[in-house]
Formats: C-alpha cells, sequence, structure tokens
C-alpha cells in the first residue's frame, strides 16, 4: 500500500493475488460493485490518501487486537507438499467475501460470493463452514435454524444442511476426512449483524470428527485442534 506504483496482477504470486482480492472485495464490493483487480488496484493507487488511512487502520487493529493470530496449520499434507495458497489466519476475522476471495472463489470471472453456508473447495479438499449462532426467524428459515454451539474451547456442535444423510457422499466424508486427508475449516460469528452492521465470521481453524447422531441433519461433534481464544469463547457459547 506504500508503494508508488500499482502492482501488477500478472507479476502477483497466487498467493498475493488473492490476499489483494480480499481486500478490495471489502473496499469496493462485490457481486454488481466487483471490479476487476487491474482496474481496482488502478483506481486505489489514485486516492493515496485512501491508502495512507488504511496504513494507519491496519496498525491501530493490531494494537487493539485481544488475541493473537497465526497462519493456519494445514493438516495431511505429504511430506515436502506446501500449503494451499489461501492466506487466512487462525483466529482473524472475516467476511464471506474475503474467505471466498481466500480460497480463489471470488474472482473476475466469479464476482459474487456463495450465500450457502457450506461449501467444499476441491482443490485444497476442504470444508468450509459458515456458522451463525443466533439465528433470526427473519433471515433463517425453520430448515436453516440449525443448533450449533460451542461445548468447550475445544469442541463445537454443529448442524449439517437439513438434507445431509449419514450415508451420503457428503456425509461419509466429513465422517471419514482424516482418513481420506480432506479438511473441515470452521468460521463462527454470533449473529448477523449487530447495530445494523454485518459481522464478520472468527476462524476457528481445522477440526476433526469425533461423532455424530441422526441425519437430516447430522449432528456432528467436532474437536478444534487448537482452542478457542478466552476472550472469544463467551460469544460461541450463547446458544448452550
Amino acid at each position: 500500500l506504500q508503494q508508488p506504483l500499482a502492482p501488477d496482477p500478472a507479476g502477483l504470486e497466487l498467493c498475493a493475488e488473492r490476499q489483494w482480492r480480499m481486500l478490495l472485495a471489502q473496499l469496493w464490493g462485490s457481486g454488481r460493485q466487483h471490479l476487476p483487480l487491474p482496474e481496482a488496484l488502478a483506481r486505489l493507487w489514485t486516492a493515496p490518501a485512501i491508502r495512507d488511512e488504511l496504513v494507519e487502520l491496519f496498525a491501530l487493529l493490531l494494537e487493539r487486537t485481544d488475541h493473537l493470530v497465526a497462519p493456519l496449520a494445514w493438516p495431511f499434507l505429504a511430506e515436502g507438499e506446501p500449503a494451499p495458497p489461501v492466506p487466512l489466519k487462525l483466529h482473524g476475522r472475516y467476511s464471506r467475501a474475503e474467505v471466498f476471495a481466500a480460497f480463489g472463489l471470488l474472482n473476475d470471472a466469479r464476482p459474487f460470493p456463495g450465500r450457502e453456508g457450506v461449501f467444499f473447495d476441491e482443490a485444497s479438499r476442504c470444508d468450509v463452514f459458515f456458522i451463525t449462532l443466533k439465528k433470526s426467524e427473519r433471515l433463517f428459515s425453520p430448515t436453516t435454524r440449525y443448533n450449533d454451539y460451542a461445548i468447550s474451547r475445544t469442541e463445537f456442535h454443529w448442524e449439517s444442511q437439513s438434507l445431509t444423510r449419514e450415508a451420503s457422499a457428503t456425509g461419509q466424508r466429513y465422517i471419514h476426512h482424516r482418513e481420506r486427508g480432506s479438511r473441515v475449516l470452521l468460521f463462527v460469528r454470533e449473529e448477523n449483524k449487530r447495530g445494523g452492521v454485518t459481522l464478520p465470521f472468527l476462524c476457528l481453524g481445522f477440526a476433526d470428527y469425533v461423532s455424530h447422531e441422526g441425519e437430516r441433519p447430522m449432528a456432528i461433534r467436532w474437536r478444534l485442534q487448537r482452542a478457542v481464544p478466552g476472550a472469544s469463547y463467551p460469544e460461541l457459547a450463547v446458544a448452550v
């Protein structure tokens, strides 16, 4: 942001490109407001005051954080295998658009982030869950008001989508993800909006299957690979 010239998108490594798309999705928006990456970067570099303000904002947010973030430790990598180019941090907070951009699923060809609460990224073999704990009747139908909550700082209760059966391909992937080398990544927030402002999701990191009950939906117990920060735990246990 402090360089005199805008980055050349053609010269960016994939991880860096995705980081820029994450930032630009927050600045210019996604969907109908989406701008192609070269145009979005060029526009940002015509506004040095905005770039200076962003640098100051990032420094201020870093000072005010109540917990540390860390790079995601991707499980099930073969020896010498690089981690997927997904620029997310454990215990960082992200909008849905930022997460899609981080996985390369929000780009010039696909400017709209998905609205679903789950998706499976084939490239990184990762199931991603977006979990909102307090589900209002206005925003969630009876079939999507799942019973999700933190059991402890290391375990989480989550209900799958309402049509997921135990024997389905999705259900079996959830149950046997470790044997199959796929991952499960959780993003959680207390509610959709507060004071009219959409809340970001807290990245809880990767989780391992423990057990489940029933189907349609499946009530699954996950064990987090890293404990929830102490300051964040009360908001995640609200449904208990």
